[in-house]
């Protein structure tokens, strides 16, 4: 029984599923927005806000080390270190007035092919 778990598997194994949503939110990130399956886009949404969370804290911080730290946080949790960069740089400052909410999900419909429901994750233009 699934009662009371939280998450979605997606159909993949821990593994596929972390390279996925790393993925995913590296190239949202990169881009600003992105297109994928809804149930995809519900999945990397929360992480997401949480590393926006994360360097908007570490931007604020005083101490050098908390701004270290919270960049470390984020580079474990994406790939490449121009995307922290651009997340800490650009993405971060952008949100510091707003208390959250930095994404938006839009559903665009049916895929051709099989069917699955396809949405639009882009990040919140203040």
């Amino acid at each position: 029984m699934r009662h009371r778990k939280a998450g979605r598997k997606l159909g993949r194994s821990t593994g596929q599923r972390r390279a996925l949503y790393r993925n995913m939110i590296t190239q949202l990130f990169l881009h600003g927005r992105i297109t994928t399956t809804e149930a995809k886009a519900k999945a990397i949404r929360g992480q997401a806000e949480r590393l926006i969370t994360i360097a908007k804290r570490g931007n604020s911080a005083d101490e050098p080390a908390r701004r270290v730290h919270a960049r470390r946080l984020a580079a474990a949790r994406l790939n490449g270190s121009e995307v922290v960069r651009k997340l800490f740089d650009e993405i971060a400052p952008r949100y510091e007035e707003r208390p959250g909410g930095y994404t938006r999900i839009l559903k665009l419909g049916r895929r051709q092919g099989d069917g699955a429901r396809i949405a639009l994750i882009e990040l919140v233009e203040e």
